[in-house]
């Protein structure tokens, strides 16, 4: 899963950044002059790995993981060449979602005012100029490719003309004033086609709200602002204090769990914004769990057997015979996976089986 972070400078999104990679970014920091990105790989954490290796020790354990792409700040008029233009862009038209970083925080970790880019802090402005410069760089593309799609599309074959069908309804949406997502497709060309096109307002959208360190859960006025803006587009929000996030992220084990406890905090920001994500991508995990590995893979919502099988490696989705499926708690109740043959708790299930979020699975393939 891979996510581009965007958002107005000043708003704290280089702060989240380092907090949820924890400084193991695959880039070093550029400054704002560049328009090189900021990538961090991190593991999404999950309690029920650390449950199966009680009972299946492996040589190592493998969490999911999710890329970060952090971009330089977007300025108003951008699209029109301000601060770095679009040029920037270019690395996040390809990720799942996009993260924006929203300020709703007033006063820096001292107390002192916080100079906000425009002047003053208000969330829905700021979104709204996000957004706006989003989808002027998206009918940017458009206007740039709808001339060519249409002549490639007298050729008559099928992607040329689907190619061509999705540009002509972008291009007034987008016109508008309205992101790529308004618009849906049902046709299966259609569809390809739009994910070519590579547009960055047809990605959903997790709205992470930077809040004070007195508002760790978001009640504030501007927190209800965006939980509101982001309900009636059906995106996600998250409240997170990247200053304490960044204190999080210098502590191991006990020490952490100590400080959430007295913030209140159920989890640190990297764990809510990756179940925020798996949520509005539709996403899930399964696990495969042995000697050498255990293992989470991510998948989508109501994917097959076979197509699960398939995240691992192409040929098991080809040749896929049947997988051998049981639960954490069968594991935790019968300790080991032969006691769970033995009490006909191990499943056999064909191509046509729906994978469950915590399925523990075994492929058995021919190619």
């Amino acid at each position: 899963m891979e996510a581009g972070i965007v958002g107005l400078p000043n708003v704290g999104k280089s702060t989240l950044f380092n907090a949820l990679t924890r400084g193991n970014a695959l880039a070093a920091n550029y400054p704002f002059a560049t328009i090189e990105p900021n990538v961090g790989v991190v593991p999404i954490p999950d309690a029920r790995l650390e449950r199966i290796t009680k009972y299946i020790p492996p040589q190592k354990v493998i969490p999911a993981a999710l890329r970060l792409v952090d971009i330089a700040g977007i300025v108003k008029g951008a699209s029109q060449g301000e601060g770095l233009g679009n040029k920037f862009l270019s690395h996040i038209r390809e990720v799942d979602a996009i993260l924006q970083v929203v300020r709703c925080f007033t006063k820096a970790p001292g107390g002192e005012e916080v100079l906000h880019v425009s002047g003053s802090v208000d969330p829905l402005r700021d979104i709204e100029i996000i957004n706006t410069e989003l989808v002027l760089a998206d009918l940017e593309t458009v206007e740039g490719a709808i001339g060519k799609a249409e002549r490639a599309a007298k050729g008559g074959k099928v992607e040329d003309v689907a190619r061509y069908e999705v540009l002509k309804k972008l291009r007034p949406v987008l016109s508008e004033g309205k992101p790529a997502r308004a618009v849906s497709f049902e046709d299966h060309e259609q569809q390809k086609a739009l994910k070519h096109l590579g547009l960055i307002t047809g990605k959903k959208v997790l709205y992470v709200m930077n809040v004070d360190e007195d508002d760790l859960h978001g009640q504030s006025e501007a927190c209800r602002k965006v939980r509101d803006y982001a309900a009636k587009e059906g995106s996600e929000v998250v409240p997170v204090c990247a200053k304490i996030e960044s204190e999080l992220a210098q502590m191991q084990g006990e020490d952490r769990r100590e400080m959430l406890e007295a913030l209140g905090i159920d989890e640190p920001a990297l764990d809510a914004v990756a179940h925020a994500a798996y949520r509005l991508l539709g996403l899930h995990s399964y696990f495969t769990a042995g000697e050498k590995e255990v293992r989470a893979w991510t998948i989508p919502v109501g994917a097959t057997a076979p197509q699960a099988a398939g995240v691992i490696h192409t040929d098991f989705e080809k040749g896929f015979i049947r997988a051998e499926v049981y639960t954490l708690p069968d594991l935790e109740k019968y300790k080991s996976e032969k006691a769970i043959k033995e009490a006909g708790r191990m499943r056999a299930e064909g191509k046509d089986y729906v994978m469950k979020d915590g399925d523990i699975c075994h492929f058995l393939f021919n190619v």
